[in-house]
């Protein structure tokens, strides 16, 4: 399976904004295939189908590119820059009804934005290539901090359609994602009055109410973090309890290459199992930012061994199940999210949704519990923008 983390790579975008703004497009395999439908659908309720805009931008494996209205894959540009120092991308959408856009091979991302068009300026890479520095709406000085806007983030390649709605960085725009084929999948989908209870839970959770930015959107506790609205230390408590719990039992963890035993030494969590070196695999106890972006010491390398056991780590220490469950990773979703300090953000977002599956951080994926779906042998995909 392709997961968001395998799904999406860095594009360094060589501008404050694009760093800031993470991860952008993956490099999907070449694919001869024809075009994909991609169907856009407005029923939001509170925008007309005047005042919202839709960006398809990405990286078709050699360049980033962005597809026209008509459904041509475009390279990026700097001459796209306008007189106001922004490209202009938007593919607007039909007056009424259904709005059908041929999407081509291509890993990146379909950005809505309602009331206003973003802004989204072409820069230099690092290499001095073309590229974009893209939305970045938990940062107050991004130009987009103002406008309504959300994404939902995809793979279409020679393997099929491989695709989720996020809330990894911020949650804004109810989204809903429709993918058939061999199959009929849904994922996204939003209880009734949902966008308005993320809100409100992630307000009246402590620590958590600074990151509900008016009724613009709720930003993700690493972003956060990063800005000074989040305690840096938030999971401190929680990771000291797991490795205090495991210094002196075991701590088995099952992936794919087979069952890994741990067990805490001092600051290092190391373990043994197939695959593994001769000194075992061993992590340092991770900080806040670690466990909230999934990275740092909780980085998760394409390896097979180590990879596969940061995410179920990164996946418990978020869902408060680390400490409390030794044989992980735990599948029974009753059992998330449980602790007074967990990720109250995740488990809102996880609340909301009619499936129970959000991406409310990196590793959501761990047991299955993403918004994210794929078809190898994919017709058509639809996005919708769901009520308010």
């Amino acid at each position: 399976m392709i997961t968001r983390r395998t799904l999406l790579g860095g594009l360094a975008a060589g501008a404050a904004t694009a760093a800031l703004a993470g991860r952008a497009a993956g490099t999907p395999a070449p694919r001869a295939a024809a075009a994909l439908p991609l169907h856009l659908v407005n029923n939001s309720g509170a925008y007309a189908n005047g005042s919202v805009w839709i960006y398809i931008l990405g990286n078709d494996g050699t360049q980033q590119v962005r597809v026209t209205p008509d459904g041509r894959l475009a390279p990026v540009s700097l001459a796209d820059n306008g007189p106001d120092g922004f490209t202009d991308y938007a593919i607007p959408l039909a007056a009424t009804g259904t709005t059908t856009v041929q999407l081509p091979p291509m890993s990146g991302r379909i950005y809505t934005s309602l009331g206003a068009k973003l802004k989204i300026k072409a820069v230099a890479d690092g290499n001095g290539r073309p590229a974009l520095a893209y939305p970045a709406g938990w940062v107050a000085s991004d130009p987009n901090y103002d406008v309504l806007h959300d994404c939902a983030e995809f793979t279409y390649n020679s393997g099929g359609m491989f695709c989720n709605t996020t809330m990894v960085d911020m949650f804004s725009v109810p989204l809903a994602l429709r993918l058939t084929g061999s199959g009929d999948q849904t994922t996204g989908t939003l209880k009734d009055g949902a966008r308005a209870r993320i809100f409100a839970d992630v307000k009246a959770a402590a620590g958590f109410d600074r990151l509900v930015l008016g009724d613009r959107r709720v930003i993700a506790p690493g972003h956060g973090l990063d800005s000074g609205l989040f305690a840096a230390d938030y999971f401190a408590p929680a990771v000291d309890a797991a490795w205090s719990a495991y210094a002196g039992k075991d701590l088995t963890v099952t992936t794919n290459a087979g069952a890994f035993t741990g067990r805490v030494s001092g600051d290092q969590l190391t373990f043994t199992g197939p695959g593994a070196a001769a000194g075992g695999v061993s992590f340092t106890r991770p900080g806040t930012r670690d466990v909230l972006f999934c990275d740092g010491t909780l980085a998760a390398p394409n390896d097979g061994t180590r990879g596969p056991l940061a995410a179920v780590l990164g996946a418990a220490l978020n869902r408060s199940t680390l400490a409390t469950h030794a044989a992980q990773p735990v599948t029974d979703p009753a059992a998330f999210y449980q602790q007074p300090l967990t990720n109250h953000y995740a488990r809102a977002m996880h609340t909301a949704t009619t499936d129970g599956k959000a991406y409310g951080f990196a590793f959501d994926d761990v047991a299955g519990f993403a918004s994210y779906i794929e078809d190898h042998a994919p017709k058509e995909l639809t996005l919708t923008l769901t009520p308010f």
